[in-house]
């Protein structure tokens, strides 16, 4: 391979995307990225968001999704995390980009003075902005192909200023060190019995309307798109007919680099970008393919939450889950259960899972269903894993319930508990506004030797005690309830080391000694886990719920 030299090398890919929204731009782009990867060459990527938050972190989940935290602690679009997992890179603040930022930025500088005398305007202060933002992202990754996203569709008026942001760095870096990727929606016409190419090709208009031809497509459809289809579209939209490419609808997202490479995407990319064919390292990515077509086990996983109905609010949550799975050689299948229901309702239906999950979240609505999940899987001997909340609502039910601390609960849920068990630390009691206000990004956590914690983890650290995790929350198990709770039974195995004034350090994990499997932990380990490199909690949980259902199925007579 002939390595791309430096800054002032760096190549760039742009990926728009037209028709409709959530067409897979992130999973075509962490494509793009994989197979550049699986070549050798250092990437990175950058998510653009035409919102004007500032950052994902106020959204509510059921609008926008996840809310992806970055070692750096920024609270990123969820499209980072699809990012970091398929690329196998940390990436922090700088790759993710929003209008709020942009804005943001330019509005301050002009109030410093930076552009005294001019008139503000979109072109050029905002669009420069935009265009630093991108440089500067492939500079701290030190990248020789920056992937770029643009969210949204193409026609939005909020899209516009990225759209001539990226058009002027081509003019900028030159056509040889640029490339367009256009992904846009094929309809299929049951009726007429084919795909339907027009709003390809007002979309591909649409684009060119703002300076922008497109080097490629990438047509998303629910099957394979017919040859005869891919050349009327080249026709059109004056793309090669080469550059057409077919994303229809796959059994597993990890099956998409594969599909892409299969029809040459890679070769565009060479050509266009003047890279050195190799060979791409793909083995890693075919192996899980295999094992999700064809596991040797399978696993029943309660998801007890509160934003069920939008399951890409857990899409960490259930990527771990997966890479775990492929880990034990499992398809795990995930039961969305409302939390609310199972406060008011019967939890022996609990029982037909071999492994209970309680994910993090905000808020009292369907805390007692979380609270109840914890200690019937705490009583029954069901394989538990707590994140963040789910640490917090284990700790809780074992205060009250084995430690007799009636009443005891978070003060985020009842301000007036006679036992904080869950309590605001005091440098929190004075933030009063919104936004990056919690514990956010990679903090340590020394874990107690000989714990389940440190069994999980022990590949990882190499006879170390101490592994770092992301985080976001706000509420911490209150230090003046640690030894009760010790002394209860609650196993403390794991603490955030040098925290002054807090004894051993925050609780970042507790579980029970005497259960197969019962753990939480403070932080979201989801947010690490790779195809490549599983969470150690995930992978432990999914080995336990395969143990629970394999001795369950033992005991059945034939």
């Amino acid at each position: 391979m002939a390595p791309v030299n430096g800054p002032k090398e760096t190549r760039y890919v742009f990926v728009t995307g037209g028709v409709v929204s959530s067409l897979g731009k992130g999973i075509a782009t962490s494509s793009i990225g994989t197979l550049l990867r699986a070549r050798g060459y250092r990437v990175t990527a950058v998510k653009i968001d035409p919102y004007i938050n500032v950052d994902a972190g106020t959204m509510r989940p059921y609008e926008h999704g996840e809310v992806f935290v970055t070692d750096d602690g920024a609270e990123t679009d969820l499209d980072i995390g699809t990012y970091e997992r398929f690329l196998d890179v940390d990436l922090a603040r700088g790759n993710n980009v929003t209008t709020g930022q942009v804005y943001l930025a330019v509005i301050q500088k002009e109030r410093q003075g930076v552009y005294l005398s001019q008139t503000v305007q979109v072109i050029p202060h905002v669009t420069d902005e935009i265009k630093s933002r991108i440089y500067e992202a492939g500079e701290a990754a030190h990248a020789e192909i920056v992937l770029v996203e643009v969210g949204g569709t193409v026609g939005d008026i909020e899209s516009l200023p990225f759209l001539e942001a990226i058009r002027q760095v081509r003019f900028e870096v030159g056509r040889d060190r640029t490339l367009y990727i256009h992904v846009t929606l094929l309809p299929y016409l049951g009726a007429a019995e084919e795909y339907k190419t027009k709003p390809t090709q007002h979309s591909v208009a649409t684009l060119r309307g703002v300076g922008i031809q497109p080097d490629g497509l990438i047509l998303r459809s629910r099957s394979p798109v017919p040859e005869e289809a891919k050349t009327k579209i080249a026709l059109f939209t004056n793309v090669e007919a080469d550059a057409v490419f077919s994303a229809y609808d796959a059994d597993h997202v990890y099956a998409v680099p594969e599909m892409l490479e299969q029809q040459g995407i890679a070769r565009l990319l060479e050509r266009q970008l003047g890279l050195e064919r190799v060979t791409p390292e793909l083995r890693v990515w075919q192996e899980a393919v295999r094992v999700l077509r064809h596991p040797e086990k399978h696993v029943s996983i309660g998801v007890v939450g509160k934003y069920v109905a939008m399951p890409d609010a857990y899409l960490s949550l259930m990527e771990a889950l997966k890479h775990a799975g492929i880990a034990n050689e499992a398809r795990v299948d995930i039961d969305w259960v409302s939390a609310e229901e199972v406060a008011e309702g019967d939890v022996d239906h609990l029982d037909a899972f071999d492994g209970i999950l309680v994910p993090g979240g905000f808020g009292v609505r369907g805390i007692e269903g979380k609270v109840r999940a914890a200690r019937y899987a705490r009583e029954r001997g069901v394989p538990y894993l707590g994140i963040c909340l789910g640490l917090q609502v284990a700790v809780i039910e074992f205060a009250r319930n084995v430690a007799n601390l009636a009443g005891a609960n978070s003060t985020e849920f009842d301000p007036y508990s006679p036992h904080p068990v869950i309590d605001l630390m005091p440098e929190q009691l004075e933030v009063d506004g919104l936004g990056g206000t919690m514990r956010l990004g990679s903090w340590p956590m020394r874990m107690t030797p000989g714990s389940l914690l440190a069994s999980l983890y022990a590949s990882r650290v190499e006879g170390r005690d101490t592994v770092h995790e992301r985080h976001r929350h706000r509420y911490e198990v209150n230090p003046a309830y640690v030894d009760t709770l010790k002394a209860a039974g609650l196993v403390v195995s794991g603490v955030t080391p040098g925290m002054e004034g807090r004894g051993e350090g925050l609780v970042e994990a507790v579980e029970i000694a005497s259960h197969p499997f019962f753990l939480g932990l403070q932080s979201h380990p989801e947010f690490t886990s790779r195809l490549m490199r599983p969470s150690p909690p995930f992978t432990g949980f999914i080995r336990a719920a395969v143990m629970r259902r394999s001795a369950q199925s033992a005991d059945v007579p034939a």
